[in-house]
């Protein structure tokens, strides 16, 4: 496809419609473009606040590609399109500092109340689980997993609780599965054989650590099952199936109850089918 692509398209409402036409219509950019929805992808909570000068460099682009890849998007221009993150996105996400001095400026209750908040928000993070699991992109990522020599599983940051979690099930079931933790910066990627598959999780901000290797087993044809929050994200286009769970917030807080829920099904998943191959 060349740069004569077609504009004239309504603008996006919502973060999830950018989202969902970013993943249309990225894998058929042309190279500068397809720098851009990238660098947009990975970096979706610093839009509100980047400058086209920002998203340029970070795109490793011209600015004159920025403003391309929003008219492509459907805005009139990089105004446009921020004012979409400013409005819906940046507010839910303030530093950390910021967030708790919010939940204290309004908190009655205590701690009980945080503690009822916090089970809410889970309680309908579980429910959008329940409406919106893609069952046969679960059971791919059961097949591929359960047949996998090692299973590689990566994710750091927020994301770390669940690695290590579904590392830790996996070994209990006697699934052979290493967990890659970067640990004093060590990079394990030539642990990984053919026969392997890989396990990745990661949220916005995506760890680059996280989509460099899943990048290293592709460039391998290695398989990658991919658990991440929007399909739009950069892991999701390395990935096959692709896993995604939406947490509800509170206070711009998020927990991983409903990533939690997911990664112990997929496990035990694996677990059961790994054991009828057996």
């Amino acid at each position: 496809m060349t740069d004569d692509i077609k504009t004239g398209l309504t603008a996006p409402q919502t973060i999830e419609a950018f989202s969902s036409r970013l993943a249309d219509l990225s894998q058929g950019l042309p190279k500068r473009l397809r720098q851009c929805a990238d660098h947009v992808a990975a970096n979706l909570d610093r839009i509100a606040v980047s400058t086209v000068a920002d998203l340029a460099a970070g795109a490793d682009v011209p600015p004159s590609a920025v403003m391309r890849f929003c008219q492509i998007m459907g805005f009139a221009g990089f105004s446009d399109m921020q004012r979409l993150f400013r409005d819906a996105y940046a507010p839910a996400l303030p530093d950390y500092a910021t967030r708790l001095a919010n939940l204290r400026g309004g908190a009655r209750g205590g701690a009980g109340r945080l503690l009822a908040e916090f089970v809410e928000a889970g309680r309908l993070s579980l429910e959008g689980l329940t409406t919106a699991v893609d069952e046969k992109a679960l059971e791919r990522a059961v097949s591929v997993l359960s047949g996998a020599g090692v299973v590689h599983v990566m994710g750091l940051r927020r994301a770390y609780p669940v690695a290590s979690y579904l590392a830790y099930v996996f070994e209990k079931m006697s699934v052979p599965a290493m967990l890659h933790e970067g640990a004093g910066r060590l990079d394990h990627r030539h642990a990984i054989r053919p026969g392997d598959a890989v396990l990745a999780i990661s949220f916005a901000p995506y760890s680059e650590e996280t989509l460099a290797l899943v990048a290293d087993a592709r460039a391998r044809n290695l398989p990658v099952v991919a658990l991440t929050d929007h399909k739009a994200s950069p892991l999701a286009r390395m990935a096959d199936p692709v896993l995604t769970v939406q947490e509800v917030d509170f206070g711009a807080f998020r927990s991983l109850s409903a990533t939690l829920t997911m990664a112990i099904a997929l496990a035990v998943a694996v677990g059961t089918a790994r054991g009828t191959q057996g």
